[in-house]
């Protein structure tokens, strides 16, 4: 989970590129863009609910943050074309997965009640539609 957090943290966005490369001296990005994923916090969501450890809501918390900071538009949030430049152009385009997924999941990081949609009763699909067990 620290690599795909630490894609995230080394950008002066605040935010993951598109694709990366790992290489032996850090990580190169080969498409700057973030189009407001959910995979990584989908992940900070699974590991946070069986767990408990507070470190995975920090690491969301760090990741809402920085799309609140860079992506946020007057009328949602926007695909960002540069996570290498603060002052990065935004691309006008919010994919849908960005409201169905990304905010599902962080939404249930920060719900304190772990009875709302618990792991044990609930699986997730790939597009984060929940499912009785």
């Amino acid at each position: 989970m620290w690599g795909c957090y630490h894609l995230y943290i080394t950008q002066p966005t605040g935010l993951a590129a598109e694709f990366v490369r790992f290489k032996f001296e850090g990580v190169e990005a080969l498409s700057t863009e973030n189009h407001l994923r959910p995979e990584t916090v989908e992940s900070l969501f699974v590991l946070w609910r069986v767990t408990g450890k507070q470190k995975y809501r920090d690491m969301a918390w760090n990741i809402f943050q920085a799309f609140e900071r860079v992506s946020r538009t007057c009328n949602g949030y926007t695909t960002v074309y540069d996570v290498r430049n603060v002052h990065t152009v935004t691309l006008d385009v919010m994919e849908s997965f960005f409201l169905a997924e990304t905010l599902k999941y962080l939404y249930l990081l920060f719900e304190d009640d772990v009875d709302v949609l618990p792991l044990d009763k609930w699986v997730f699909n790939t597009e984060a539609h929940p499912y009785p067990y």
